[in-house]
């Protein structure tokens, strides 16, 4: 296997955790499409039994993911909420998590209908300012939830700053990294223990996969996942490990586009007279845009924004009208897409609970593609009017 500690991260996303096949030494890992490996003895060959617990691709995969975050155990799910699961079955009941409030309206689902039933406490606190997280921690704390940039509205949260308060209390942190990507930003670095990405994302990058990712560096805790891994089962196949892995060897680039143009369209909605507020890390206005500087590279191309008045019929209109900006689930693809949280990815969070953290039923998510600048304009000027 290549090193890649040493390599830049341009380097690292199409060599990263990599070797050559050793049956034919294909320069891409093939698609091991199998369920089950010939055994010469009991008890496996080459580590290789069975798909569930072990796969040649998927494997690749694993090592490109820890690989990217700088880690040393990378693991493959099939989907970003059985990565989330993972995590949770670390837990038992009576146990307590600390979450910040804006989070992805799945992971909200996932704790508060799933995990509360199962005796798992859960507090969603504000943590603009990282000091707050140390009043509910306890003797039963066993995990901080993080993510930043949260969604849907793109706050920043302080992870060097939330590692040293964890650390002192002897806590889990976790950091959901899928709208920075690796790319933007590297928590491992800045003290997280685990990192978790929906790479159906930005990692995937192509809209074609859905599959789920955790990087660790602690020989124990990569241990624990991986045995929850395989006794739950949730991987994902030779087939989409194969397209994530094709997918990376170009998020440099794409990370790079996305960012120009998110800055772009971001400028140009602040501008607009028909609309009220932009939620866009890059602005020196925005919440915490100097720790937004200091833990990532670049700002990203995810960015929501409300119309004048919250109009939500208005708002409605212009996702409707968006041509290029496809109304859809998701992000992170290499096309443009648009959404509105309140109806499509943050709908099961009540109301009330939406209306505090900023989630009105005029705001609209955009995940910015690496179209040209100007067609992705054009569209908005003529949705918006």
């Amino acid at each position: 296997m290549l090193k890649f500690l040493g390599m830049k991260f341009n380097t690292k996303a199409i060599h990263g955790g990599q070797s050559l096949d050793p049956a034919y030494n294909a320069v891409m890992p093939p698609i091991y499409q199998t369920s089950t490996y010939a055994q010469t003895t009991p008890g496996g060959h080459k580590g290789y039994e069975y798909s569930r617990s072990k796969n040649p691709t998927r494997n690749a995969l694993e090592n490109a993911f820890a690989s990217l975050e700088n880690g040393k155990y990378g693991l493959a799910f099939g989907s970003g909420m059985a990565a989330i699961d993972a995590i949770l079955k670390l837990l038992k009941p009576g146990d307590e998590v600390v979450s910040t409030a804006d989070l992805y309206g799945g992971s909200y689902r996932l704790f508060t209908q799933i995990y509360q039933h199962f005796g798992i406490k859960f507090h969603f606190i504000d943590m603009a300012n990282a000091s707050n997280v140390a009043k509910y921690i306890n003797t039963n704390t066993k995990l901080v939830w993080v993510e930043t940039p949260t969604n849907p509205m793109l706050n920043i949260i302080d992870i060097k700053q939330i590692a040293s308060i964890t650390k002192k209390h002897k806590v889990l942190l976790v950091v959901d990294n899928t709208f920075a990507t690796p790319y933007l930003q590297q928590p491992l670095q800045l003290g997280a223990d685990i990192i978790m990405h929906s790479a159906t994302k930005y990692l995937g990058g192509h809209s074609d996969v859905v599959m789920g990712a955790l990087i660790v560096n602690d020989d124990t805790l990569a241990e624990q996942l991986y045995f929850i891994q395989k006794a739950s089962g949730a991987i994902c196949g030779p087939q989409d490990s194969f397209l994530v892995l094709r997918g990376i060897k170009t998020l440099h680039v794409r990370m790079q586009r996305h960012c120009e143009n998110g800055k772009a369209v971001a400028e140009f909605l602040a501008n607009h007279p028909k609309i009220e507020q932009v939620y866009w890390p890059g602005f020196s206005s925005h919440p915490n845009h100097q720790i937004a500087k200091s833990q990532m590279r670049d700002f990203g191309g995810m960015l929501s924004f409300s119309t004048k008045g919250n109009n939500y019929n208005e708002s409605i209109k212009i996702v409707e009208k968006l041509k290029l900006f496809t109304l859809a689930e998701s992000l992170g693809g290499v096309e443009s897409l648009s959404g509105h949280p309140a109806s499509m990815t943050h709908a099961s969070i009540p109301k009330a609970e939406r209306e505090k953290i900023g989630i009105v039923d005029s705001l609209i998510r955009l995940s910015v593609g690496i179209e040209d600048i100007d067609d992705l304009i054009e569209d908005l000027t003529q949705a918006i009017g």
